[in-house]
Order: structure tokens, then C-alpha cells, then sequence
């Protein structure tokens, strides 16, 4: 991976612009997402569980996007900002248990560069800062599992379809192996 600076602060209670950081010899940052970031942001989340979705039986056209825009939430959602494009989104909301971490996507051709890790770490400080549990769920077989194990997250349960972890506050990152 790149150089991982990332200094930003997400999970938007507040509004506007986060400072950025840098991935890679690229600048990043986080945005509060907007209304006119929802239908983007269903696209992104259609094409980028699609292979995921379909490997499980589980790809549906409208249903993948509708997910998405019934649960998308301005307040707790931010925008991942590249050299100035949207690149991807991440939402932290809280629940009862601590916080969770869901809606994180990155477009395919941002995937590998550190970028997931730079937000991700961004995130997860946040979450540490208010000393809350962080929970998430992701599909069966996905790349994206070795991420967030990389970032202490543990096996909490799992079904067919959904792998769901948790990550106490100031989990230490697994080793490297």
C-alpha cells in the first residue's frame, strides 16, 4: 500500500468539508453527503457488491440499489472525496450497541491503494474518541473481510449469506502475517 495519512473526521454530525489526507501521492478527504449523493452512491453500492451478490445467489437489479435508498442517511453518512471526485462513502450510525459501520464502499478501480484503510483508520478513531463498540456485516467470501480484520476487527456470528464482526474501542490492529 501507499503512504496512508489520512487526518480526516467522519461520520458527519457536523457539516461541511474534513481536511484531508493523502493515499498514495493522491489527496482525500470527507465530505457530508447530501441528498444528491444518494442515487451516485446506489450506483457505487450496486456495481460494487454485484460479484459478491451474484457468487451468493443473492443479485437482485432494483433490490441492491433500493437497500441503499431506504437506508441512506445524510446525518451519519460522508463521501469519500479524491483529487476531488467521488470515490466512495462510508456511514457510521449509532445504535444501541455502540456504532455501525455500514454503506463503506469504494469504487473498484480506488480498491488496493490504501485508501479503504486511510478512511476506515479515520473512522475507526472517531469511534474509539466516544469509546463505542464498533459493529459491521459483511457478505461471505469478500475481500473486504481481510480489511477490517487488518483493522481488529473479530468474528462476532455468521450465516450463509452474512459474516458479522465487531470491534471493541481501541481494538489494536491484527498482526501482519
Amino acid at each position: 500500500m501507499g503512504a496512508e495519512t489520512g487526518t480526516a473526521e467522519a461520520g458527519t454530525h457536523g457539516h461541511g468539508t474534513r481536511p484531508p489526507g493523502t493515499v498514495a501521492g493522491k489527496r482525500w478527504r470527507l465530505r457530508a453527503a447530501t441528498a444528491a449523493d444518494v442515487e451516485p452512491v446506489a450506483e457505487l453500492r450496486a456495481t460494487v457488491l454485484r460479484a459478491d451478490l451474484e457468487r451468493l445467489g443473492r443479485y437482485d437489479e432494483h433490490r441492491v440499489r433500493q437497500r441503499l435508498r431506504d437506508s441512506f442517511s445524510t446525518e451519519h453518512t460522508s463521501v469519500v472525496v479524491l483529487d476531488g471526485e467521488r470515490a466512495g462513502c462510508v456511514t457510521l450510525r449509532p445504535v444501541p450497541t455502540g456504532l455501525l459501520l455500514e454503506h463503506f464502499y469504494l469504487a473498484a478501480h480506488q480498491q488496493g491503494h490504501g485508501l479503504g484503510s486511510a478512511v476506515l483508520r479515520t473512522v475507526l478513531k472517531r469511534a474509539d474518541a466516544q469509546g463505542a463498540t464498533v459493529r459491521l456485516n459483511v457478505l461471505q467470501g469478500s475481500a473486504a473481510r481481510r480489511l477490517y480484520e487488518r483493522h481488529g476487527f473479530v468474528l462476532e456470528s455468521e450465516d450463509p449469506v452474512d459474516v458479522f464482526m465487531l470491534r471493541p474501542p481501541g481494538a489494536d490492529a491484527a498482526p501482519l502475517t
